[in-house]
């Protein structure tokens, strides 16, 4: 990790996996992409792989994968569902993922099984306490 903790953003009205996803509700889908303390931790992020729309994953499954000059990190899925919109534009700039981690640089957009499972994942509070 390079920055302290308490100079990474984690931002309120986000729900946090505990593998260092987020999900965002939006209507009746779920954005996804990964923590600015995931980012943080891999460093500077030179290719994402990415689902294809129409898949489906469970809870905690792998949906992808970001690799940084230092590795290659899995990405889980925070919640269950079918993949209906890819970040395509981080094919071509995938250091949007390390820039703006819950803006620009998130991953995909996912129609939820089950939307009651975001209440399940972690409160700001909560996820900062895993990671200390």
């Amino acid at each position: 990790m390079t920055k302290p903790i308490t100079e990474l953003t984690f931002l309120n009205g986000i729900h946090y996996f505990h593998e260092h996803t987020w999900a965002k509700v939006e209507g009746d889908l779920v954005k996804v992409g990964i923590t600015d303390f995931a980012q943080d931790s891999l460093g500077n992020i030179i290719f994402v792989e990415l689902p294809n729309e129409g898949e489906t994953f469970s809870k905690g499954d792998e949906f992808g994968q970001a690799e940084s000059a230092k590795t290659v990190s899995a990405l889980y899925m925070p919640v269950s569902g079918e993949i209906v919109e890819v970040n395509s534009e981080l094919e071509e700039a995938p250091q949007n993922v390390n820039e703006d981690p819950y803006g620009s640089g998130w991953m995909i957009i996912v129609k939820p099984s089950n939307l009651d499972e975001v209440k399940e994942l972690l409160s700001k509070e909560e996820y900062l306490n895993q990671i200390k």
